[in-house]
């Protein structure tokens, strides 16, 4: 154990003591997701470093307040990365935050999410008591997943110490092409696609334009490139960088953003506003002024789930309410896990 680890083991035991909430803090880069919170302030930025790093094994282990950007830099130097694509939202940005929040980038929709490179993690409970869960390999895991409980949690259910995560090598050569489509044919087009076995790592449908990532070995990347045709766009990682981090213009000027989440072959919604669409048509970003009730109505109505990610009133439901039975499961885990509610109060739920 760490001399941070231990100091972080002695607040928790000291808030426990005197029934007092913590507010967990890392780098500070995704304040604005989720409910408001309110508590003691439990800094975990100093609890930093990569642990252990093993390229031949495909396993990253570091402590959760390690920027983002020092993970990325060790990976890079072994020609790998973080399968995920995870946004920074900041420079500041730490590899338990990005966890927390279970945020993914453009490559999700065909790599995977960050819950499924989650191999292992150490927590402080709300009893005080560090946990270890999983291991560094996949067959470590037996019965539940507990790690992978943690991401998206946003910390509700403990404080994150230690993670370990599978990594992957990084493409060899990467190419976007871009259409010009209707909304209803791009849709059509991303779904076709990814039913094809094409080398596929991105899309997004913006401004009636599909844009869409290859990636792999040259030879295999030119002639799927040549199977797809359309235009090569030049500087592409400032595209897909802008689009991850939302610093493209769409982002910019959305002062409420909704990120809604629905099967890929979802037609169009409709929303008013603007939008972009990511995954392969499973994710919908949408700025507009609709009310709350009438975005996540339309949500519901074709299967998925609605998320005002920015601009909304943090003192109401961010989050798609849940129905009775995931209401008690997050409920019993809560209990589980953090018994006296010290960990980030009602960052998901009310009254959780």
């Amino acid at each position: 154990m760490t001399d941070i680890s231990q100091t972080l083991q002695e607040q928790v035991e000291a808030a426990i003591a005197n029934k007092a909430a913590l507010k967990i803090v890392g780098g500070n880069t995704k304040a604005f997701y989720g409910r408001a919170t309110s508590g003691e302030s439990l800094n975990v930025s100093e609890h930093r470093g990569i642990i252990s790093y093993e390229p031949t094994e495909l396993v990253i282990t570091a402590r959760a307040g390690t920027p983002l950007t020092e993970i990325e830099a060790a990976l890079a130097e072994h020609h790998q990365m973080l399968p995920f694509e995870p946004p920074h939202f900041g420079p500041d940005a730490t590899i338990g935050g990005t966890l927390a929040c279970g945020f993914s980038g453009p490559r999700r929709a065909y790599s995977g999410a960050a819950r499924d490179f989650m191999l292992g993690c150490s927590i402080i409970n709300g009893k005080g008591e560090i946990m270890h869960f999983g291991g560094e390999v996949m067959k470590n895991v037996a019965g539940y997943d507990v790690s992978r409980v943690m991401v998206g949690a946003l910390g509700t259910l403990g404080v994150l110490l230690e993670v370990s995560l599978k990594v992957l090598p990084r493409p060899e050569h990467e190419i976007t092409l871009v259409h010009s489509f209707t909304e209803l044919e791009a849709i059509e087009r991303m779904n076709h696609w990814a039913s094809k076995p094409l080398p596929l790592s991105a899309s997004c449908y913006v401004d009636g334009h599909l844009h869409t990532r290859l990636s792999g070995a040259e030879q295999a990347v030119a002639v799927s490139a040549n199977q797809l045709d359309g235009d090569e766009l030049n500087e592409a990682d400032t595209f897909w960088n802008e689009l991850r981090e939302h610093k493209a213009p769409f982002f910019k000027d959305a002062e409420r953003l909704w990120r809604i989440s629905v099967p890929s072959v979802t037609p169009p919604l409709s929303l008013s506003g603007q939008q972009i669409i990511e995954w392969g048509g499973a994710q919908r970003w949408w700025s507009c002024d609709e009310a709350v009730d009438a975005v996540r109505a339309i949500a519901i109505q074709h299967g998925g789930h609605a998320t005002l990610f920015r601009g909304g009133d943090e003192s109401e439901d961010i989050f798609q309410p849940l129905g009775q039975g995931l209401r008690r499961l997050h409920e019993n885990l809560k209990r589980a896990f953090d018994p006296n509610g010290l960990f980030n109060a009602e960052h998901l739920y009310a009254g959780l």
